[in-house]
């Protein structure tokens, strides 16, 4: 069952959203950053205090590949050219604010689920900061949907995260 929340706009048919992956939206310094994490983490026990981005933040390292993913854990570096861009990502939708009907109408989407909850969260630059006066019929957290829209780069923060872009939705439906 796919949900429309709305129609698209007269001015832009699927064909012109780019569909993107999430690693497009991050420099490739900080990719290979984080995809080579230190030898430090293996070591820490989930759910113990040190597993959390604060206590790996606060300690400070003295090898150059452990504060490179430090930096790349809390960069808001963006790709510019994705500024104005029409692009289409699939995301799970972390709620921040909701209206009376209990639709959301203010959300991250992020890249997998459990994000902004676990060790360690996604960095700004992999989140994405979305107002949308609709609002949008949340049922399952763990429900990945497709999103289409115009990416701003504008940060956006929050208790729960700090996003580096801000999507414009036009459209949104279950991925599938």
């Amino acid at each position: 069952m796919c949900i429309s929340a709305c129609p698209f706009s007269a001015s832009l048919s699927a064909a012109e959203y780019e569909e993107i992956e999430w690693t497009a939206l991050m420099p490739a310094s900080d990719l290979a950053a984080l995809l080579d994490p230190p030898d430090y983490l293996s070591n820490v026990k989930d759910g113990s205090q040190q597993d959390s981005v604060k206590a790996f933040t606060q300690n400070s390292f003295e090898d150059e590949k452990t504060e490179r993913f430090k930096q790349a854990l809390s960069s808001v570096q963006v790709i510019p050219e994705f500024d104005g861009r029409s692009i289409k990502i699939p995301g799970y939708v972390v709620p921040l604010q909701q209206n009376e009907e209990k639709l959301v109408t203010e959300f991250f989407i992020v890249p997998y689920f459990g994000a902004c909850l676990h060790m360690p969260p996604p960095p700004p630059n992999q989140i994405i900061y979305v107002s949308y006066e609709q609002g949008l019929k949340l049922e399952d957290l763990q429900q990945p949907f497709w999103f289409e829209g115009e990416v701003e780069i504008q940060t956006r923060q929050h208790e729960l995260g700090t996003a580096a872009y801000t999507l414009n939705v036009d459209r949104y439906e279950l991925f599938e």
